[in-house]
């Protein structure tokens, strides 16, 4: 569910002098059943595994769109589905059930993937997209008022109207820890609850001055809003890697060689690009996936 930290990544090598043995290493007889959530980045996300596995020679089960992480995961752990793209956050505070928010991506991704590792789960590199919680604000606005981060807001917050969505006002991540991080005094009266997907349209048009969002969502490109700076990095990191069993990962190294050179590539603009065309212009999943690897030279030869 569920901008920018110091990332590092392992050098991954240019997919055209290893298309050779990846294609060597699908045998032709089983399909790799790539699976994903149901919502506009994970299909995303979904459809560029399928293309690219399917560029590469192999075969593809789409079993995209299911509904919740906790059903993902256990889809993969009773070996339903190959692979799907998690979110290290999810997988650090939800599926492994700690309380302790690690806000800073590569930190977050090594605890999950050391951890998961006893569960016979393999976590693939991560990408540079933070999916993460944000706090959002019409950019013309933010910059009359001199608001660029959420200290300054909490710095201004008097008589701003606030929008959060019901789950946020309760969640150790949302509305009760950044109010005690930062300090954030909210007048009663002008906090607002509503949907998550009314909250984007309510900022563009002006009934609410700052609201929670989504940090990739692109709506956020496509109203001219602004993500304030989580300049005291309160927000758990949500960085999409993806996600198979140990023993599933091991037969089948050159899938993980294609996932992880997908990981390299992606950013917070491309994903963000990408869930605007779905959300905003309508396109498919499909279709803007295949744009995507055709852009960063992975479409089929």
């Amino acid at each position: 569910m569920f901008s920018a930290t110091a990332r590092r990544f392992l050098a991954i090598p240019l997919l055209v002098a290893i298309l050779g043995t990846i294609t060597a290493c699908s045998d032709g007889k089983e399909a790799i059943r790539v699976s994903s959530k149901e919502f506009t980045e994970q299909l995303i996300l979904g459809q560029i595994t399928v293309l690219a596995l399917e560029n590469a020679g192999y075969k593809v089960d789409d079993k995209t769109g299911i509904a919740g992480s906790n059903k993902l995961r256990t889809a993969l752990l009773h070996k339903d589905i190959d692979v799907y793209w998690e979110y290290t956050g999810t997988g650090w505070l939800s599926l492994l059930q700690h309380d302790r928010r690690l806000a800073n991506p590569q930190t977050c991704y090594e605890s999950v993937r050391d951890e998961d590792r006893g569960n016979g789960v393999t976590w693939l590199n991560f990408a540079a997209v933070n999916n993460t919680y944000t706090i959002m604000m019409q950019r013309a606005r933010a910059e009359a008022l001199g608001i660029h981060s959420v200290s300054d807001l909490a710095a201004k917050a008097d008589g701003l109207k606030f929008a959060v969505d019901h789950e946020f006002t309760a969640r150790p991540d949302g509305l009760p820890g950044l109010q005690e991080t930062y300090g954030l005094h909210l007048v009663q009266d002008k906090m607002v609850v509503m949907d998550n997907a009314i909250i984007y349209r309510a900022l563009k048009d002006g009934q609410v001055d700052v609201g929670m969002g989504f940090a990739t969502d692109g709506r956020i490109l496509a109203f001219d809003l602004v993500n304030l700076k989580d300049d005291l990095g309160f927000f758990p990191a949500y960085n999409p890697a993806p996600v198979m069993l140990t023993a599933f990962a091991e037969k089948h190294k050159g899938v993980a060689d294609i996932l992880n050179s997908i990981a390299a590539k992606l950013t917070d603009d491309d994903i963000v690009h990408m869930n605007y065309l779905v959300d905003i212009q309508q396109r498919t999943p499909k279709d803007v996936a295949k744009a995507w690897l055709d852009k960063v030279g992975m479409a089929k030869p």
